[in-house]
């Protein structure tokens, strides 16, 4: 299978979408395009926070996004944070979210982070596997809150 990674415009947002829209993901509950195009936009002020897509065969079948973050601590080295990773349910187990979890680790080689660190919902045990399998850690705990 020919996979091809690249940094996600604007026109790519409606194939977005309907991955996240997908049952183990949003199930359904996504932005609408204008919407989404109005966070984008925000996305792209920041210097290092992207969106990428994998596309096989011109279709975009999985994605994700990668903040690199400078630090004061750590004598200066910025850190990675990945989030929002999906790929489509009929392509997944084909080698796409390694590909696209290779293609952040690189980038953040890149930039000389400490760290990259990413955090997936307690009962995605299919998630952890597959980030455990890739050499990732478990690490400390994520705490969140609902602000409000």
């Amino acid at each position: 299978m020919n996979i091809r990674i690249r940094q996600a415009v604007k026109s790519d947002l409606s194939h977005i979408l309907e991955i996240y829209a997908q049952p183990d993901m949003d199930d359904g509950d996504v932005l609408e395009i204008p919407e989404a195009e109005a966070v984008f936009d925000r996305m792209e002020m920041y210097p290092d926070y992207r969106f990428y897509v994998a596309e096989s065969d011109g279709a975009i079948v999985g994605t994700f996004a990668l903040a690199i973050m400078d630090n004061l601590a750590h004598r200066g080295a910025p850190s990675g944070l990945i989030e929002d990773v999906a790929v489509v349910t009929g392509y997944q187990g084909k080698g796409i979210g390694k590909r696209m979890m290779r293609y952040a680790l690189d980038i953040c080689r890149e930039k000389g982070c400490y760290k990259a660190a990413l955090s997936s919902n307690m009962k995605r045990t299919k998630a952890h596997r597959f980030y455990e399998g890739l050499g990732f850690e478990r690490h400390g705990y994520s705490f969140t809150i609902t602000p409000g």
